[in-house]
This record gives C-alpha cells, structure tokens and sequence, in this order.
C-alpha cells in the first residue's frame, strides 16, 4: 500500500493507493490546511488514523527544492527529511520529490479530457516534454525519453533571471530592480507576480482602477485572485492589462523552456492559474510571445501547447513515482 501526498503551503492533500488500484484512483483520501500543523508527521499520522490502513512506503510531491532526501515549503516552517519521516511515521520508504517533477510523473497518464489544447501541433513521438506551471510560485520540469520510457528532470528554472522582451516589460523589470535583489521570472509570472505587474502598471499611468475594486486591494491579504477577477469578467482595464502582460511573459518563458529542453514532444502548461484564464491564454497573444523566437519560430510551431486541467494532477503523480520506488 502506498500513501501519496501533494504538499503545499496552503494546503495538503493525501491519498492511499494500490497497486491494484493504481495512481489514478485512491481508496481513501483528505485535504489539509497545512498551516494548522506543526510538521507534516503531524498531519500525516492524523488522517492515517482515521484511514486505518497500513501503507509500506510514501511518496510525497512538495513545493520547494529536495536536495538529498531534505526538503523545505515556502511558506511553512516545516522541514522535511526522508529519514525522520521514516522513523516517526513507522513506513519503510519514504521519498521526497519536487511538486513540479510530481506534475511531470503524470503527463503520461492523463487522459485527453484532463487536457486543453492550445496548440495541436505535430509532436515527435518519444520526444522530450516540458512542464511549465505558474501557481503561487513558478515551477519548471521536463521529461526525457530513456529507451524505453520517459524520466522526469527537476529544476528551479522559474527562478532565473527575467528576460525583458519589449519597452513594457524593460520598464517593469527596472521597476521591479528597485524593489528586489534578485527578479527571477517567478517575481512576475506567478500568482506571487501577478500584483507586481498590477502595481508597475499603476505607478506608470495606466487607467485609473475603479474605487470599490481599489478599496479591495488596498485591504486584501491575497491580490492576485480580485486583479484575475476583474481581469476575466473585464470590469478593470488595469487588471485586464495586467493579465495581458502575464500572459505574454508566461508564453515567452513557455518558449525559452521549450527551447532549452527541445520539448518537440509537447509543453503542458499547469498550476492553479493557465485553467484559471484560458480565455485570455486562447486570444493568441500567449501563442505569439511563445513562438517570437527568430529563426526558431518554425520549430516552436510544431510542439503541441496543452493546459493541465486536472487539479489533482501533482497528486497522481506523486503516487506514480511511488508505484516505481
């Protein structure tokens, strides 16, 4: 028996699988607000109690970097390492892996109704894949093709350096160097990014907001979630800029990703936001910034561009991995 989990800072999700069952169907499952607990044994010993079942190994995809079985959550105080959790959960095997490579185990077991396609494309068969997905932060992964099946390739791209693409985003960039040390593609191509690109657009004479929706913001813990609002039912032009502009740095980087891994199998687009906004992904101007590549435009044209419609798809993931461990 496996436990699979999905674990973010906001909250946590936890399945039991089988291998009868397989990752995509758990037999128990629960979700977690990850804040109200200490530690992640905490939280995994309570809904093991209440699943009474007996699980042999664990297999968990987290938000933030594993480095040698150890592991930290943006956001929470929890630290993580492969061994204590062995010992203070009493399960033999544990594995700790990325969020971002627990989305990339799944790509090859979604199902077509799981998926959006923004680009069919013509994708070259054992080719390689990418994984791009703005949430809270922006995570990155790709796929390699071994000979016989895919593997799953880690990394912190999202936080490499933001590469400026036209005046617009030049002037965001020098904006955002006054506030950061450091701005990483994640500062504005991110629910974290989102309110960054809001407020240079703000300070730079952009439309005036609406007074309700500028109350909101000025009071609201979380922006991001009232600018995508406003932006999708279009009763701000600021917020509806704002979205534009995210969209055109999220097919650039798309682009540069998928350059970097030559992912002529595919890129899939997931997290919590491209769902969210389809309709402004499906206007063209993420295509556009996606393939403005030069001499590369051809190659850029033939990879297939999905959107991640499953919200449980780091979950099934995680148990993917586990059912290979």
């Amino acid at each position: 028996m496996l436990l699979a989990g999905d674990i973010g800072g906001t909250k946590t999700k936890l399945a039991i699988f089988s291998p009868e069952s397989g990752p995509r169907v758990p037999l128990a499952e629960a979700t977690f607000p990850s804040a109200r607990y200490a530690s992640l044994e905490a939280l995994v010993q309570e809904f093991m109690v209440k699943v009474n079942y007996t699980v042999d190994r664990a297999s968990f995809g987290v938000a933030g970097p594993v480095v040698e079985g150890r592991a930290t959550i943006t956001n929470l105080p929890w630290i993580m390492d492969e061994v204590q959790l062995q010992t203070a959960l009493n399960i033999p095997s544990v594995h700790l892996l990325n969020d971002l490579e627990a989305i990339a185990h799944a790509i090859t077991i979604l199902e077509p109704s799981e998926l959006h396609v923004l680009h069919e494309g013509q994708a070259v068969p054992s080719g390689n894949i990418a994984v791009i997905a703005p949430g809270t932060g922006l995570g990155e992964a790709f796929l390699t093709w071994n000979g016989s099946t895919y593997q799953t390739q880690k990394s912190e791209g999202g936080h490499a350096d933001f590469a400026p693409t036209n005046e617009l985003e030049i002037g965001l960039l020098r904006y955002l160097l006054h506030r950061f040390d450091h701005v990483s593609y994640e500062r504005v191509c991110s629910g974290k990014g989102i309110p960054n690109i809001y407020a240079y657009l703000a300070e730079h004479g952009y439309p005036d907001e609406l007074p309700e929706l500028h109350e909101q913001l000025a009071d609201a813990e979380d922006q991001t979630p009232l600018i995508v609002n406003a932006a999708l039912d279009g009763t701000s032009r600021r917020c509806i800029d704002t979205l534009n502009v995210f969209v055109s740095i999220l097919g650039s980087e798309a682009g540069n990703l998928a350059l970097k891994v030559l992912a002529t199998g595919g890129i899939y687009l997931g997290g919590g936001i491209p769902p969210r906004i389809l309709p402004l992904l499906e206007h063209g101007q993420f295509l556009q910034a996606f393939r403005r590549k030069g001499r590369f435009v051809k190659l850029l044209e033939d990879m297939p561009v999905h959107v991640i419609l499953n919200p449980t798809v780091a979950l099934f993931g995680a148990a993917s991995h586990g059912m290979e461990m």
